[in-house]
């Protein structure tokens, strides 16, 4: 097949490699390079990066509503346009362009978790299980219908990062099945259970230790790696990235022992901690040198 091919961040670049291995890709679009760290040189985004060392063209247009974008994207000729993270709205125009349209790879069992924060948002709602699902894109936000789904269990430690890396690479092997099925029918998403996961908010990271222990644990995992739950250890501010559910009790915020730390109810165990300026380090390693306190905001 002659696939565009849509994505930005590191999270679509195995789509990319899958499809590359496949099938003929024509085009490759992203979002621009921005400027990025100290210098705040331009830097191009993953999917730019990967497909140049792929030797694929690459289209980064800042908006694809104009007449002049929709023409452009029409005479690539594709089958297919393979839609994932992208960061545009896609106009009908765009939509309608492909012999089989455009499908998008989201990282949820839709209709749950439509929108920005999916893989996060399952972790924070402390859900059992989520997936990845191949939809056929309309014009509202992730209300296509599917033509694929998996689902797959969230462990009881896992982080944002490591369920991204686990739906990234199942969405890999997924689309290329799915595209070897076309022109195959969609199921249209269920009326029921919606919900839509809003994108992450800095302001969401700071730990209320009054909160119970289940909800902490699922704030530490779910803001893993970034933005990362963070709480005051001496007056310094200390992002939490792993944790486990830990027996123990005591008033909300009081160190019981190394990383434990007492909840509204329960504990939590902390299993990697970065203080400012420095690497993530187990606990062994965090504490060498550094005395806790009895209590921590």
């Amino acid at each position: 097949m002659k696939i565009i091919f849509m994505g930005t961040p590191e999270f679509s670049v195995p789509m990319l490699d899958a499809l590359h291995e496949a099938h003929e890709i024509i085009a490759v679009y992203c979002q621009p390079p921005r400027p990025a760290g100290r210098g705040k040189a331009d830097r191009p985004t993953p999917v730019h990066a990967r497909a140049l060392e792929l030797g694929l063209p690459v289209r980064h247009p800042v908006s694809l509503r104009s007449e002049t974008a929709a023409k452009e994207f029409a005479a690539l000729g594709a089958d297919v346009a393979v839609v994932v993270a992208y960061g545009l709205i896609l106009p009908q125009a765009i939509l309608d362009a492909p012999r089989f349209g455009c499908l998008n790879i989201h990282a949820s069992l839709l209709p749950r978790w439509r929108g920005a924060a999916p893989i996060h948002r399952a972790i924070l709602a402390g859900d059992v299980e989520t997936g990845v699902c191949i939809m056929q894109m309309e014009a509202g936000l992730d209300t296509g219908p599917a033509l694929d789904w998996e689902a797959t269990p969230i462990g009881p430690e896992e982080t944002t990062s490591d369920l991204h890396d686990r739906l990234s690479a199942m969405g890999s092997r997924m689309i290329v099945h799915t595209l070897s099925k076309l022109p195959r029918p969609a199921v249209p998403q269920a009326a029921e259970g919606v919900t839509y996961a809003a994108k992450i908010d800095k302001a969401e990271a700071r730990i209320d230790w009054s909160r119970p222990a289940v909800e902490v644990d699922r704030q530490i995992r779910g803001l893993s790696p970034f933005p990362g739950a963070w709480c005051q250890i001496n007056g310094e501010r200390v992002k939490l990235l792993r944790c486990r559910l830990a027996e123990g009790t005591g008033q909300a915020g009081k160190v019981l022992g190394g990383l434990t730390i007492a909840c509204g109810t329960g504990a939590v165990q902390v299993t990697l901690a970065q203080r400012e300026g420095k690497k993530p380090m187990p606990p062994d390693e965090f504490l060498r040198g550094f005395a806790m306190p009895g209590f921590v905001d």
